[in-house]
């Protein structure tokens, strides 16, 4: 069996950072855009390329993604040939290890891989929110006659010293990695997507495996020792949408962001749809008093007050009189009547009763109200 390339899209993460929305289950699959699972975009983006045979590494909190993934049939990855393969840790002769780096989450994977024999190899992240034609990146990678590819978007030059930092020639022919410069001298971040010519990087996580003061990362190791020895390694410039979703505010921002008219393609483009599970639900009711202005609410949705720039996911109830504001709401939960909830995160499955109000209008990020907290709010502690 033999395929030109073979994506491996990494999705073990615990996503820390996000506190109570990923204590549970893993980043990749934390509920997002109304409808969707963080992961959705970017199995989208390999449908949508054209890329059919794909690993997903898991580790951490693995039961819900792996429901959620199946045997991938929302995005048409459900083949005899090739298609989606859920990749866990597991035991050898030598016991069983967890990944211990984004290199050597491949590295343990490196049987899957060979079977299909390819000529490259593109390795993802699960926890982005984009849209990316994987096939223009490669046919960028083989016009560079590149060894490696890695997409870079400009970021702001004040927020630089937080990603790794790739320098170039004008050809974008990368001389240098930076890992969290404290003085970047550009602003052309990794975006974590990376396309290797197979056999050679093989060779790079054989010899990497055996070093005992590796960290086994692409970004600390396998990079930097391609760049020492000369590799032809090329950055890819990314100009669309691109957000990481790895902390409360950003993942807020991110849903939010998806209310502004520029950004609709994410969601209502026809030309590269975002899949996912479609729940067999009824349409939304907006009551007789209900107000609905500038936001997302899915299926099986009651509104009887007023929801204004926020995110509704489906199966949820809004009582009369309440006033949901610059929020995001998950599924299956129940606001009150005479609530008010601005700047908020509410978890899926709580039930809010009559008169609660939780505003993070204030506050440096928003609030996120979940199983482990919802008594504080509800006895009028916060």
């Amino acid at each position: 069996m033999s395929t030109e390339v073979v994506g491996m899209l990494l999705a073990g993460g615990k996503g820390t950072r996000l506190g109570q929305l990923t204590k549970k289950i893993a980043k990749p699959a934390v509920p997002f855009g109304g409808k969707y699972r963080i992961i959705d975009f970017t199995l989208s983006n390999l449908s949508n390329s054209e890329i059919s045979t794909v690993g997903v590494l898991v580790q951490y909190a693995p039961l819900l993604l792996n429901r959620h993934i199946g045997m991938g049939k929302p995005w048409g990855l459900d083949r005899q040939e090739g298609g989606i393969s859920v990749l866990a840790p597991f035991a050898n002769q030598e016991g069983a290890s967890w990944f211990e780096g984004t290199a050597d989450a491949i590295t343990k994977n490196i049987h899957f891989i060979d079977q299909y024999d390819p000529e490259y190899l593109l390795i993802l992240s699960g926890d982005h929110i984009y849209q990316m034609d994987y096939q223009r990146m490669l046919d960028f990678h083989k016009e560079k006659n590149a060894d490696a590819t890695i997409s870079v978007i400009e970021v702001p030059m004040e927020d630089a010293s937080r990603f790794g930092i790739l320098n170039t020639e004008e050809d974008y022919k990368i001389y240098e990695f930076d890992e969290k410069p404290e003085v970047p001298k550009n602003n052309l971040a990794s975006m974590g997507i990376y396309i290797f010519n197979w056999k050679l990087l093989r060779e790079y996580l054989v010899e990497d495996e055996k070093d005992p003061n590796s960290e086994h990362d692409f970004g600390n190791d396998i990079i930097p020792k391609m760049l020492d020895n000369d590799k032809q390694l090329y950055a890819y410039r990314f100009d669309g949408y691109w957000k990481d979703v790895g902390t409360i505010q950003s993942y807020w921002e991110a849903n939010m962001d998806l209310l502004e008219e520029d950004l609709a393609e994410l969601l209502n483009s026809k030309t590269w749809p975002t899949y996912s599970h479609e729940l067999n639900l009824p349409p939304q009711y907006i009551g007789e008093e209900a107000e609905l202005k500038d936001s997302l609410v899915c299926p099986g949705s009651f509104i009887f007050g007023k929801v204004n720039h926020s995110v509704l996911f489906s199966e949820v109830s809004i009582g009369k009189d309440t006033l949901i504001q610059d929020a995001i709401i998950q599924p299956r939960t129940e606001v009150g009547e005479n609530c008010v909830i601005k700047k908020a995160i509410i978890m899926h499955d709580l039930e809010i009763p009559d008169g609660v109000t939780i505003d993070g209008s204030n506050e440096a990020e928003p609030i996120v109200v979940g199983p482990e907290n919802i008594d504080d709010y509800i006895n009028g502690g916060k």
